[in-house]
């Protein structure tokens, strides 16, 4: 039988070729397997650890908070016997580092923050005359990091490959995390991440807080251009000072300590020593009250200037960065006659604890693993019942002992800042738009602060700043238009900041600061017009009373009035109601100089 060859298909892997009616062969070429490109999986790369013997040649970097916190905290820091260094708050030119040498569509922050951690790593090597081997050898890079929705969680392995891109592969980055504080691997950190470092960060954090906002109140107001930003670097430097003195101070309470470590025997006195300390001593207090006289009697101001009150939210590092990061936000709107509202670090402090109590609450009745006991299992009932209301006992202590130490704080300095916000009240008012267990970003804060501030009458103008693409402002954006519609009355504005688009931002914000300083003089002349005295009056009256010109006077707020002028010149006119020298000017319109026992103040 002859054979007959035809050819019924072919392809680039195989061609079939019929040998007869039987018999049927293939020309086998690659399989798909074989075929396909063979693929390198990622793995993690090896991480140096800064180990406690390296702790005495090794200097840790940090940076990226306001300048008064990164002084007082490095300060403290010191205290404990850490080598530490500021990486300077960074700028546009440090943006566009961060943009060569990060991947693209990282959010600002990861830009601006490790092209700022290179460029000051290029200076070591090109300046200073460092060794790439010798930066790598006795620096390292302190950041803090997080597990959410967001870019947040990626910008460690962000930093690393910048670092390796620019010729530093092998620089160590330490993450400190919200929970589980530095992550390392391998021996004994160089960081002990104990009750004393927690605490001592938290002192920089509260007293950071307070010193930060009070200059922020002051100087729209001050008489003498500049004044207040020399007075507080003096408080600044002698706060650091009394920082530094804690290293030698011995801790008070170690009898206590010992007995509550019966109680709970998870901390131990070594841990409950420091935080017992805290508690029952005022080591900072006095030094804190004698820079309020200092800043009483060396700052004079102004306050009956009718300006808008600004009060700024949004993502942590774009509302807190004092630099190009959110385009020189403070600065541009005092320099546009508003009164800028920031916001405390502490106040996301408090949010974590206050959603930790929250996750606790969901998971009563659960045991360790997430799952319910046994009805039979009463023992083990028993203990997960007990281990929840130690937990919640341990949580709830926390957050009033935090409460506490920032409201001593506060009154030192002279007790005109605001006390912490109550963080139940944040999620009874962002539930309708917002639900409260959404994490990630600042979760519900943006929007239950707006709702705050402004129905409060706290504010003029809420102002919310967020990098370009933040998820979770993101989501926090699409909840305000409901937030709109039901308070249409609130004069709110939502900017995203890059390395680019400040003159855009700048005209946006123009627009709607305008609708705000409109608001004030309308507010601030009805305020007058009630007061039955002419602003020439009440001027009169401060200049010859020094108490009146003092920053940290209290002025309590009236209801519906939101501007610290307007409230001002009510409380001046109560004041000047109740002085024989000035009551007759009521209605008058006369202007002049009283009587001469009332030259002398009071």
């Amino acid at each position: 039988m002859s054979h007959h060859h035809a050819e019924v298909g072919s392809s680039s892997c195989s061609t079939w070729i019929i040998h007869g009616p039987l018999s049927v062969t293939q020309e086998r070429g690659p399989t798909v397997e074989e075929a396909a490109p063979q693929v390198k999986h990622f793995k993690r790369p090896v991480e140096h650890p800064v180990t406690r013997p390296e702790r005495d040649h090794v200097t840790f970097l940090w940076g990226g908070l306001t300048s008064r916190h990164e002084a007082l905290i490095t300060a403290g820091m010191e205290a404990l016997g850490y080598k530490v260094q500021l990486v300077p708050t960074p700028t546009k030119a440090d943006f566009q580092t961060g943009k060569e040498y990060c991947n693209n569509g990282m959010c600002n922050p990861a830009y601006f923050t490790a092209g700022a951690l290179i460029n000051f790593l290029k200076r070591l090597r090109d300046v200073e005359g460092l060794s790439t081997a010798e930066i790598i050898r006795h620096y390292a890079f302190v950041t803090a990091g997080s597990a959410g929705p967001c870019r947040f969680g990626m910008y460690e392995a962000e930093y690393r490959l910048a670092l390796r891109n620019s010729g530093f592969d092998g620089f160590r980055v330490l993450l400190f995390q919200q929970e589980g504080g530095l992550r390392q691997t391998g021996a004994e950190d160089a960081v002990e991440v104990n009750a004393q470092f927690i605490i001592t960060l938290l002192n920089g954090l509260i007293i950071g807080d307070i010193l930060n906002e009070l200059a922020y109140q002051i100087r729209p107001y001050e008489t003498e251009p500049g004044q207040t930003d020399r007075v507080f670097a003096r408080v600044v430097d002698r706060v650091r000072d009394r920082i530094h003195a804690k290293a030698t101070h011995a801790l008070k309470g170690r009898t206590l300590a010992k007995v509550l470590a019966c109680a709970l025997p998870d901390l131990g006195s070594d841990q409950l020593e420091p935080i017992v300390d805290q508690l029952v001593d005022d080591f900072y207090l006095e030094t804190l009250r004698e820079c309020a006289v200092m800043i009483d009697d060396e700052l004079e101001v102004d306050f009956t200037r009718a300006k808008p009150r600004v009060k700024v939210i949004g993502e942590i590092w774009a509302q807190t960065t004092e630099g190009d990061g959110n385009f020189r936000l403070f600065h541009y709107l005092e320099s546009h006659g508003a009164e800028v509202l920031v916001e405390p670090l502490m106040t996301w402090v408090n949010y974590l604890c206050d959603m930790a109590l929250c996750r606790l609450a969901d998971s009563k009745g659960l045991g360790a693993q997430g799952t319910a006991r046994g009805r039979r299992n009463l023992a083990g009932r028993l203990k997960d019942a007990f281990d929840y209301r130690k937990s919640r006992l341990i949580i709830a202590l926390a957050a009033q002992g935090l409460a506490r130490e920032y409201d001593r704080v506060r009154r030192a300095l002279g007790g005109t800042t605001r006390p912490q916000l109550d963080q139940a009240e944040l999620r009874r008012l962002a539930q309708p738009f917002f639900n409260y267990k959404t994490s990630g970003g600042e979760g519900h804060l943006e929007v239950s602060k707006t709702i705050y501030y402004a129905t409060r009458h706290w504010a003029h103008m809420v102002l919310s700043v967020k990098p370009f693409g933040c998820l979770p402002s993101t989501q926090s954006d699409g909840a305000q238009a409901a937030v709109l519609a039901r308070y249409p009355e609130i004069n709110f504005i939502s900017i995203e900041t890059s390395g680019e688009g400040d003159v855009n931002a700048y005209s946006r914000i123009q627009m709607a600061l305008g609708e705000a300083k409109a608001a004030c003089k309308a507010e601030f002349a009805a305020s007058l017009a009630k007061t039955g005295y002419t602003l020439e009056d009440i001027r009169a009256y401060c200049a010859a009373h020094r108490n009146l010109r003092r920053p940290l006077q209290h002025i309590p707020q009236h209801k519906g009035v939101c501007g610290k002028g307007a409230n001002f010149i009510m409380n001046v006119a109560a004041r000047m109601d109740a002085d024989p020298a000035w009551r007759g000017r009521k209605g008058a319109g006369l202007a002049g100089t009283p009587c001469t026992p009332c030259l002398a103040g009071r």
